[in-house]
Formats: C-alpha cells, structure tokens, sequence
C-alpha cells in the first residue's frame, strides 16, 4: 500500500467503510481491560502472561503451534522448547526454535520501544536478530532486508514478493509513515503489521516481526502502554479471517485496506478480552503473600 494524500498519510484510511466503527470497538475493549482492579497492583503479571500468550500464538500462525501449558512448563523448567513430533515421527527443531523466538521477541519489546519512538527500521532490524537468531540463518541474514535471490517464506500464501529493492524504499516509506501520522493506533498498528507481511522484508519470521511490530504500535502509541492485552490471540481465534485479509491488503485497493484493517481492530478486541480474562484468573488465585 502507497499513500500519497496530503496531510497525515493515512487519515484517509478513517473514512474507508467499517473502519472507524472497528477502530472505535476495539478501543472501547482495551478501555474495559484498562479498567481492571487487578491491574492496579499486578499489572507486571499480566503483561508477562500477555507476553507469553502472545508469543505462543504468534507462533502458531507461523506454522509452529504448541500448547500453552506446554510451553509454559518448558520455560519454567529452564529447558528447550520442543514441539509434538511431525507426522513421520521426526522432531520440528524448527518449529521449536520459531516459539523460542517468539518468546524472546515478545520479551524484548520493552528494550526496543526507545528505538522504535526514533527509527522504526532500525527497531524492525533488531527485531528480526532476535526472532531469528536461532534459526540457522547466514549472519549476514539477519536484521537485514532480504537480498535478490534469497529464499522467501511465505506462510500465509501471499504469493510472490516484492523485489529486493522496492522492499527497502517501502520501509524506509513505511518508518516515515509511523513517524509522522496521528491516526488512532489500531489504524497504525494495522497498517505496520500488514505491510510488514506483504514485504516480508526479511524473507524469514517475517510474521513474528510483523506481529510483534503490530503490538509495539499499540504499547507506543498509549492504546495499551503496559501490553496487558494479547492482539495475536484475536488473529488465531480469528485464524481464517486472518489469511483472508492479509491477502486482502496485498491485494491493495480501498477495499483489500478496509477488509484487513477492520480485522486488525476485531483482533485487538479479543486480545483485550483475553487480558480480561487473564486478570480474572489471577484474580481467583490466592493473593500474593509478603
């Protein structure tokens, strides 16, 4: 997506059909998390639950799925993650090492919000060093736009992607776009994760890039600055919704923009009300001691 209206770049997006009614749902979903008493004491252990849930699903829509109870047992016992064994009885090692990734990435978002207020491409780099790093990648691969010539993966089924070079001037555009807009976050965090995929600027975890991108719009832009809500739970549960507008917006045209920023806001949704219901769950354990 290109825009070239003058002005702020994306405002009109606001006037497409449905999206400011999504956006103004979404938003009144974060506000009910935001408003829990349990956030007032133990926001730190929703956010690291939100971070965890959110990886894991990030991670499923990479093609690596696992249980959460699963994953969250590896991680507390301090081993390697491992996924259910393939079909052939053959360990995913890859699969693993996408949801370690995730898992880090999501961790790390706190580190990357500073770099991200003043240079998002630098942020979208350091990003990609730690969702991939253990993926068996060049060196040279890594936090760097894919070269001409270099594999491209493409899990949701977009299609061809776009060359080398319109991918670096598109960030470059893209980190321009974040830098400058007023819009409401869930239109910016829409509009950085959809074009993050339609790139696939780093032709590896692009998703978890993506995703993990989308989030920190929202953290940064103050829709959720203490990331307590799970957006990526909101793409799983709407998992075939979610391919469908992907495309959409690669697609390009108003509509393609409508059909997937209307998904990203029902997804912020869910993942509001998948905080709620973490908050509840705390709420039902015994209270902290000490």
């Amino acid at each position: 997506m290109r825009v070239t209206a003058p002005g702020d770049p994306l405002a009109p997006l606001l006037d497409l059909p449905g999206v400011a009614a999504a956006v103004a749902d979404a938003r009144a979903a974060v506000d009910k998390l935001l408003s829990h008493r349990v956030l007032r004491r133990r926001s730190a252990e929703v956010t690291a639950e939100s971070a965890l849930r959110g990886a894991r699903a990030s991670a499923q829509l990479e093609g690596a799925g696992t249980e959460l109870e699963r994953l969250r047992g590896q991680l507390l016992a301090g081993g390697t993650v491992t996924l259910a064994r393939r079909p052939d009885g053959s360990p995913d090692e890859r699969g693993a090492r996408l949801v370690e990734g995730a898992v880090r990435l999501h961790a790390d978002l706190g580190q990357v919000l500073a770099s991200w207020r003043h240079s998002p491409r630098q942020a979208l780099a350091r990003m990609h060093v730690v969702a991939a790093g253990d993926l068996g990648l060049d060196p040279d691969e890594l936090g760097r736009p894919r070269a001409v010539g270099q594999a491209c993966e493409d899990p949701l089924g977009l299609g061809a992607p776009p060359d080398p070079l319109e991918v670096s001037a598109r960030l470059d555009g893209l980190s321009r776009v974040v830098l400058a807009t007023k819009v409401p976050a869930v239109v910016v965090s829409a509009v950085v994760h959809g074009e993050l995929l339609a790139l696939r600027a780093f032709g590896s975890a692009d998703g978890l890039v993506a995703r993990a991108a989308a989030r920190l719009v929202l953290v940064d832009r103050g829709l959720d600055p203490k990331a307590v809500s799970a957006p990526e739970v909101g793409h799983v549960e709407l998992h075939h919704e979610y391919e469908e507008a992907a495309r959409a917006y690669v697609g390009g045209g108003p509509a393609g923009v409508a059909t997937w920023v209307a998904h990203c806001a029902s997804a912020v949704a869910l993942g509001a009300r998948e905080g709620v219901a973490v908050c509840e769950a705390i709420l039902r354990e015994a209270p902290p001691t000490g």
